[in-house]
């Protein structure tokens, strides 16, 4: 009964549309009963070619392959009772507490002022690099003081697992259905994890879930009303825009019927469903999805140098401490308290960000040692500044004293 008043409502629609249309040539099907709309045989047939560009098959979907049912329709697994992209809180959390570090870094790090020699070298690398930027006077400036700034930078990694639940499908072709049995909960499936501190996400099978269903998409036919023709196999003509004639002349494409064959469906007026492969079954499953990721805090600790530290993301530095463990200890003991107080404030922000929704992995902290040397200088009797920073020895300034005419015109 039900397959009788979906057909019926098909084929309704389809000659409504029809009717509008255009005329329909009478040696063509104007419809398609139960073994037509059913068949399996009928493939798409080469028709009239068609303008470049004017044809788009609405058939095409995003996402091509099976789905699963709505939850409504699927039964209830024991310990899956709510699926969803929520992430699901491990069983078990981990250490709760980090074990404190047994000895602290004794010595200082202290940045060496780079010669005159190699400042002088980098502003002139520098100017001679910006086509509106004279050298002269980075060699002919005179230094009148080179300050090392201590700049570190402090980073934190936290590698976490988090896990989600849903249902999912695939067309059924006789495979095992794997339904009996109880199903082990979300985080007690082993999967191996993979190199630390990788974004990575994975999709296994949940045992013991697995069901067959009919398909929800062509309610178990295998196939479904084509979208471009709907259910006609007949649609208008894209050479004389249903008219039937192009000119004074009659369209040949389509025979003066303003109508041709569908593209699409090749006449048919059905496709094979995109959800269960003409199979009209599918073996439904909960997924399980595992997302591995790592969560970064950066702090640039500077002490008011006026130089951006925002160009200091892809400089390298010296790494002065890494430490890596479960969860790590916050560093204490750095001579420089600034970087103790972003380390606590890191390490105490990942553990109420992540502890209780994920499970934390491993953990890593670093501090790095970014060379940075402000130079102050004369030419032309004025006093100027550049910076010359990272190990690369680039060069920042924002007043370079002599710019070529070409810029000055600009």
């Amino acid at each position: 009964m039900v397959f009788a008043e979906y057909l019926h409502q098909i084929l309704q629609f389809g000659h409504a549309v029809i009717s509008l249309t255009g005329p329909i040539v009478h040696n063509s099907p104007a419809r398609m009963d139960r073994t037509h709309l059913l068949s399996d045989q009928d493939e798409a047939h080469p028709g009239p070619s068609c303008p470049a560009g004017s044809y788009a098959d609405p058939n095409t979907v995003a996402k091509d392959g099976a789905t699963a049912p709505p939850a409504d329709m699927m039964p209830v697994v024991p310990g899956y009772e709510s699926l969803g992209p929520y992430v699901i809180p491990p069983s078990d959390f981990g250490p709760t507490q980090p074990q404190a570090p047994s000895r602290a870094p004794e010595r200082r790090f202290d940045i060496p002022a780079i010669t005159e020699e190699l400042a002088q070298e980098a502003f002139i690398k520098y100017a001679s690099s910006k086509c509106c930027y004279s050298s002269k006077p980075a060699k002919e400036m005179v230094f009148t003081d080179l300050q090392s700034l201590n700049t570190y930078r402090y980073r934190l990694e936290t590698f976490t697992e988090s896990r989600t639940t849903e249902w999912d499908s695939e067309p059924y072709n006789g495979q095992v259905v794997d339904g009996f049995g109880v199903a082990p909960g979300p985080w007690s499936i082993p999967v191996p994890i993979p190199s630390l501190f990788q974004d990575c996400q994975k999709a296994v099978r949940v045992p013991h879930t697995s069901t067959v269903k009919g398909c929800h998409s062509c309610l178990n036919l295998g196939r479904s009303a084509c979208r471009r023709c709907v259910n006609s196999g007949r649609t208008q003509c894209a050479f004389c825009g249903g008219m039937g004639r192009t000119a004074s002349n009659r369209c040949s494409p389509c025979h003066g019927s303003g109508m041709t064959r569908c593209h699409s469906c090749g006449g048919v007026g059905s496709i094979t469903c995109t959800t269960c492969k003409g199979q009209g079954k599918l073996l439904c499953f909960i997924k399980l999805k595992i997302t591995w990721k790592n969560n970064v805090y950066v702090a640039v600790i500077d002490k008011g140098s006026g130089f951006p530290v925002e160009l200091l993301d892809r400089i390298s530095g010296e790494k002065l401490l890494t430490d890596m463990a479960p969860m790590v200890y916050p560093v204490v003991s750095f001579p420089d308290s600034s970087v103790n107080a972003e380390s606590e404030s890191a390490v105490r922000e990942h553990q109420a960000q992540f502890a209780t929704t994920c499970r934390i992995l491993q953990q890593r902290q670093t501090i790095e040692l970014i060379p940075i040397t402000r130079v102050h200088y004369v030419w032309n009797e004025k006093t100027h500044i550049y910076f010359v920073y990272g190990t690369e020895h680039k060069v920042y300034t924002k007043d370079y004293p002599v710019k070529c005419c070409c810029c000055s015109i600009l």
